[in-house]
């Protein structure tokens, strides 16, 4: 069974990895909670979610670092994980046929990451959240997700998103009205969550407009996860070859490396073309063809 999920896992694309993400860590959460009741030990359920739950109090964050990311993989309930995950995977999808799978992890992480400090920044300075602070926490991918949606809505604004209710929207109506009513919400019941959500939204304007001027914020999140890959991969490859022998001709090497650069090369010089076409006349004026090259390259 699970080498299963493992192998689908493997062929299955970031958005749904970060779906795959959230729904193990909420399964975990549940399974423990169940366990905590049956066993009389509700301590330790509560523990679990203090360990990845963001906090709003400055000295119980600066205990716990580490919940400014994790909490955007812990969700409250049912309903509120799958209203997160269902948009993730819309816009997620409509997001990568816009940006890199690059783009999407760091956009991801960066909106919760922005989220949560707009989160804990207001509990700390508006004098209306003081006498929570001590006992707010935040959970939940929507920070996450709202920075996804504004990052297309700014790249794409013409991009037409057919919605149950209200018919065929624009992108960037829909990230405009989403952004309002959080904004209006702010003195409602989800203040810090709604602060949440701007904050993401912020971030997902951000990267999207500073990589329209070739500056690309998303390698902040996504060298420091470079780094780490690269170390892990080269202890795992030195456990490979350990105690064997290998050849390699150094003439073929360098052939294939010659060859898989320049396709390389030209792959990129056909991206940047679209994507300068996009920016000039808008995503409808691609052309078939070029609207299926963004796309595979996208989930590359």
């Amino acid at each position: 069974m699970f080498s299963q999920i493992f192998r689908k896992l493997k062929c299955s694309s970031i958005v749904e990895r970060f779906i795959f993400a959230n729904v193990a860590v909420y399964v975990i959460v549940v399974f423990i909670g169940v366990f905590s009741v049956l066993f009389n030990l509700p301590s330790v359920a509560s523990d679990v979610v203090d360990f990845i739950e963001l906090p709003a109090s400055f000295v119980q964050l600066a205990c716990r670092p580490w919940t400014l990311v994790t909490y955007m993989f812990l969700h409250e309930h049912l309903s509120h994980i799958l209203w997160n995950m269902l948009a993730l995977y819309i816009f997620g999808r409509i997001f990568l046929g816009f940006f890199s799978l690059r783009h999407f992890v760091g956009t991801y992480l960066l909106g919760g990451i922005f989220g949560g400090l707009a989160f804990v920044l207001s509990y700390n300075i508006f004098p209306y959240f003081a006498p929570f602070v001590n006992s707010s926490c935040l959970v939940g991918a929507s920070a996450s997700v709202l920075a996804v949606v504004v990052a297309s809505a700014v790249r794409a604004p013409g991009y037409r998103v057919n919605l149950l209710l209200f018919g065929s929207v624009k992108l960037s109506t829909l990230a405009w009205v989403t952004v309002i009513i959080s904004f209006l919400m702010l003195s409602g019941e989800n203040a810090g969550g709604n602060f949440a959500h701007l904050g993401g939204a912020f971030a997902g304007w951000l990267m999207a407009s500073m990589l329209n001027k070739g500056i690309d914020i998303t390698a902040v999140i996504n060298k420091p996860i470079d780094f780490f890959a690269s170390v892990f991969r080269k202890r795992k490859a030195g456990q490979r070859r350990k105690g064997k022998f290998t050849y390699s001709s150094s003439s073929a090497k360098h052939s294939v490396d010659y060859s898989y650069n320049a396709r390389k090369k030209a792959s990129e010089a056909e991206i940047d073309r679209i994507l300068e076409k996009i920016k000039k006349g808008g995503y409808s004026s691609l052309s078939d063809d070029e609207k299926k090259r963004l796309f595979e390259a996208s989930s590359k």
